[in-house]
């Protein structure tokens, strides 16, 4: 016989007395629901107005607005993007004056997922096709501030010597609340057409996304209404605020539409998130966990930074889930050249495992140096040049979660090292500077890169990358000025005495004509005072972490050295114990 239930064939039913007293005849009134679906419980209406609600969000994002309008879930989604427009009071509706040509429009379909990828929200946005504008009718002034990863970085640094907790907010719709001064018109939307004035235009009072400008009127907004409430704007850092209130600080750092605060008292954060909610439409996002794809864990003890989420998924995504690990990003021999006799290899996937790995140097300073060699041969990629990446994804394999650590102490003092590799590219025989800065035990920043010229001595490709070095360390001072801190006399860290010698005594280096007149400012900050060049000794120089490859031994303690380096005054010479590994733990 058929099996008609859901129970095994082998499962055993209990003969079980049916109670005799059972009311079959309910009222009308007491019935949830529809009278044809049978009775139910309150508790079981919720289950399934739950169920319900899952089942209405579509989970196929459509390919045009035909498919969209036969879905009601984007049929909803696009009537509260269009709502929004009403409420923001972003267009009105009229006649196109004669002479004047309009910007058609397209819709955007997005479905929007929670961390553990199931999709919750069904997302329409309206845009403009804004690569239609015409320069000097459309749009004149287009650029916006956009704060950059060493100045997040810098944040999160004096957030932890302050120990206060930072905060995050983001602005939903924000482009939207950016006012245009320039006379734009845009097509009536697809699917959305006024059926009794089917040739009339919107004429835009605020910004869509998609035009040129959004980006720059949705940050003169924002600015004007932080400026009015008592916030002063940074004098190097466009994108940061700050408000002084007695002995209490607020800062705020602005990325689009992205805000990162904290303070060190709860009640300027508190007045911050009202001053906001009052102009725009936010939504508070509690503690900084997550912010330009980088993870952030705060607790008593300090911040730590990392990208373990986007490492697991690069790995996924090129198929290095079971691969053998490897114990250094960058094998030491053979050197990484243009092997011009190899196999070439598909450009797209090289160029993509590339892309994905320069983005992870943001939080991995331990990849920097591979990742920069590698990308010098992304015209022509061989087999040899492939094989270099994928020893870098199998590094990432055995290492996932490494991140920088900022310790909650009083240390802040601002510190640098530099270093060179004299030649160091075989094909044109152009040396590569490094240097990285520190504020107390905290990495900020660090840079790798190949020198514009070749240099014909060791003590010339020294100075280069010690100059190099000093205009971050310039940038620096400039940037923390807005935080109340001054410094002078920095310390940068060098290993070769002839490079310091120049510094300091140009009068005797006649062979020192030929150098670029922009590499000799590091001579006016050192007579004015801003830096320093201090003699350290090569085995201690951490800037060598981004000149060449090197052995697991050597490699792992000058990594050891840059994440979790220990504060150096300006006038001593700079920590040699080694420093145990920061790692995040589940």
């Amino acid at each position: 016989m058929e099996n008609m239930t859901n129970l095994p064939v082998n499962t055993e039913v209990l003969d079980v007395a049916i109670p005799a007293r059972i009311q079959r005849n309910h009222p009308i009134d007491n019935v949830l629901g529809p009278l044809t679906e049978g009775v139910q419980t309150r508790s079981q209406v919720g289950h399934v107005n739950e169920c319900l609600y899952s089942c209405f969000i579509s989970q196929i994002e459509p390919k045009n607005v035909a498919m969209a309008l036969n879905e009601p879930s984007w049929v909803d989604a696009m009537h509260e993007e269009l709502n929004q427009f009403k409420r923001l009071k972003v267009w009105q509706l009229l006649e196109l004056p004669k002479g004047k040509k309009s910007l058609d429009t397209r819709w955007v379909f997005r479905n929007k997922q929670d961390d553990s990828g199931v999709i919750v929200r069904n997302k329409a946005r309206l845009v403009v096709r804004g690569f239609r504008q015409i320069e000097g009718l459309d749009y004149t002034e287009v650029y916006a501030p956009v704060a950059r990863l060493e100045a997040i970085r810098i944040f999160l640094a004096y957030a932890s010597h302050m120990g206060f907790t930072v905060y995050q907010m983001d602005v939903k719709t924000a482009f939207l609340y950016g006012e245009v001064k320039e006379e734009i018109y845009v097509d009536q939307p697809p699917g959305f057409v006024d059926s009794k004035l089917p040739n009339h235009v919107y004429k835009l009072d605020k910004a869509l996304y998609g035009l040129h400008q959004a980006p720059r009127a949705w940050y003169a907004t924002l600015t004007d209404h932080l400026l009015k409430h008592g916030y002063k704007r940074g004098k190097i850092d466009q994108t940061l605020f700050i408000k002084r209130v007695k002995k209490e600080l607020i800062m705020v750092q602005i990325y689009v539409d992205d805000i990162i605060f904290g303070s060190t008292s709860e009640e300027l954060c508190k007045d911050f998130e009202t001053v906001m909610k009052k102009r725009f439409e936010m939504s508070s996002l509690g503690e900084m966990t997550m912010f330009l794809g980088l993870q952030v864990r705060q607790d008593s003890s300090g911040i730590l930074l990392h990208q373990g989420k986007y490492v697991a998924d690069m790995l996924e995504k090129f198929g290095f889930q079971d691969s053998k690990e490897a114990s250094t990003p960058m094998a030491e021999r053979p050197l990484l050249n243009s092997d011009p006799d190899g196999e070439p290899v598909d450009q797209t996937l090289y160029r993509s495992m590339i892309g994905s790995l320069m983005y992870l140097t943001a939080s991995r300073p331990d990849v920097l140096f591979a990742v920069c060699q590698c990308a010098r041969y992304q015209a022509n990629p061989k087999t040899s040049h492939i094989n270099a990446v994928k020893r870098i994804f199998r590094y990432l394999k055995g290492r996932p979660k490494l991140g920088l650590w900022y310790p909650k102490n009083p240390e802040f003092n601002l510190y640098a090292f530099t270093d060179s590799n004299y030649g160091g590219c075989e094909f044109d025989r152009k040396s590569t500077s490094a240097g990285c800065q520190f504020l107390g035990d905290r990495l900020i920043s660090w840079q790798c890169k190949k020198q514009q010229t070749v240099s014909t001595s060791t003590a010339e490709a020294e100075y280069v990358a010690a100059s190099a070095c000093c205009s971050q360390v310039i940038w620096m001072h400039h940037q923390l000025l807005d935080y109340g801190l001054d410094y002078l006399n920095t310390a940068i860290f060098c290993d070769n005495d002839a490079a310091i010698q120049i510094t300091k005594n140009p009068v005797q280096h006649s062979k020192t004509k030929h150098i670029d007149i922009k590499v000799h400012f590091i001579r006016d900050c050192y007579e004015r005072g801003l830096i320093h060049l201090a003699q350290v000794h090569t085995d201690n120089n951490v800037a060598d972490l981004f000149t060449k490859p090197f052995a697991r031994a050597r490699f792992d303690m000058l990594f050891v050295e840059s994440t979790a380096a220990l504060s150096v005054p300006p006038a001593v010479e700079p920590p040699t114990a080694p420093r145990p590994e920061i790692e995040l733990h589940d």
